[in-house]
């Protein structure tokens, strides 16, 4: 037990690491929930597009012209 407490003390430095290691875990976050949230409009964007005809039918509707 006594060397968790060790361990959580840092050697006197936790004061500086915790908090830093919180920073970090809360930019991180918010990088990711913003990351999927530009995916899924991104992809709502994608989805909303016109379709546009693949090769093959276009070469399809060229011979008929």
């Amino acid at each position: 037990m006594n060397s968790i407490a060790q361990f959580l003390h840092m050697g006197g430095y936790a004061i500086f690491v915790w908090p830093s290691f919180a920073a970090a875990a809360i930019v991180l976050s918010a990088l990711l929930v913003w990351s999927l949230r530009d995916l899924r409009k991104e992809r709502q964007l994608l989805e909303s597009l016109p379709k546009r005809r693949s090769d093959s039918e276009q070469a399809g509707a060229e011979d008929d012209a």
